[in-house]
């Protein structure tokens, strides 16, 4: 029997300041590891005001991830050591293992209005791949495939499988799918997932309820969850659904629809040492890692 995964935990994206100063909602992060196994953060970096990102991020090193940066409005300036240039720009992706090391920089630039619309999804690296040869992906948006469903909804599909359409990343090691869905509304979506894969959804436009439930809000405050009956039962813009275990995921909506990222994964289930922009599996292993960093042997491989 098909058990659809029930809704385990709603979060709403918090404000944040990352790099040289860009303004940001990060929906989670940190403080939720190990609940989104293999995923360490996102981050949700739109806005209409140039001076809340044109600072951008710096060159600055990551080890032992992938930084997966999916570009929906504006431009995002890329360089790294092993001597890519490029832009990411509207619908494009950027899929980068960091593996033993790699130093980059991404500065966005926005549209010609000045609108940036953007995330950022870190995943981690399974213990005997966090020193494997760093690689680069940049997949633009006419590579994409888009599957459109009988009822008008349609899924992007970036990495795993959706309406028989196979996304361009592949052979990623944590086994992964990245769908970018938009259901129309008074409809209902259903995607099958993995068993024993995390997986969640974030909202992006519009709103739904998941799994058939229609919960009161619920948000954190210092790792503790509250509940606001007064709230809009839907699961709204800047909003994240993680689901329970099961064989499906369930969106269905009303007067309005609902854009999401779902995202799922294989959980790693290994220690997390984590500081910065690197992270390994001990606090010795990290040490190493910044150690290298500062007296310039940080890169293995041969940089351009």
């Amino acid at each position: 029997m098909t058990e659809t995964r029930k809704i385990r935990q709603v979060l709403k994206s918090k404000p944040a300041i990352e790099g040289a100063g860009v303004h940001l909602k990060r929906a989670f992060g940190r403080s939720q590891v190990p609940m989104f196994d293999p995923f360490l953060l996102l981050d949700d970096f739109r806005s209409d005001n140039p001076e809340d990102y044109i600072k951008g991020f710096p060159w600055h090193p990551h080890r032992g991830i992938e930084t997966i940066t999916y570009v929906l409005q504006g431009d995002v300036e890329h360089g790294d050591s092993m001597g890519n240039k490029g832009v990411i720009s509207s619908g494009d992706i950027q899929w980068m293992t960091a593996g033993s090391g790699i130093i980059h920089q991404e500065m966005p630039k926005g549209d010609p209005k000045g609108v940036m619309l953007g995330f950022q999804l870190w995943a981690n690296l399974p213990k005997v791949y966090k020193m494997m040869e760093p690689r680069y992906r940049d997949v633009k948006s006419g590579q994409i495939p888009e599957v459109m469903l009988d009822n008008g909804s349609k899924v992007r599909v970036i990495c795993g499988k959706a309406g028989g359409q196979q996304g361009p990343v592949r052979d990623i090691i944590t086994d992964p799918e990245y769908l970018d869905i938009t259901v129309t509304a008074r409809s209902e979506f259903v995607h099958p997932t993995k068993r024993g894969h995390t997986v969640f959804a974030y909202v992006i436009e519009g709103k739904g309820y998941f799994c058939k439930e229609k919960l009161p809000f619920s948000y954190e405050i210092e790792g503790v969850n509250y509940f606001d009956l007064q709230r809009d039962p839907f699961v709204s813009n800047e909003t994240l659904v993680l689901f329970d275990d099961g064989d499906q995921m369930m969106v269905s909506t009303e007067d309005d629809a609902v854009r999401f990222l779902l995202i799922s994964g294989k959980p790693l289930g290994e220690p997390v040492a984590w500081y910065g922009p690197i992270v390994m599996n001990t606090e010795d292993e990290l040490r190493i890692a910044f150690d290298e960093y500062h007296n310039g042997t940080f890169i293995k491989h041969r940089r351009v």
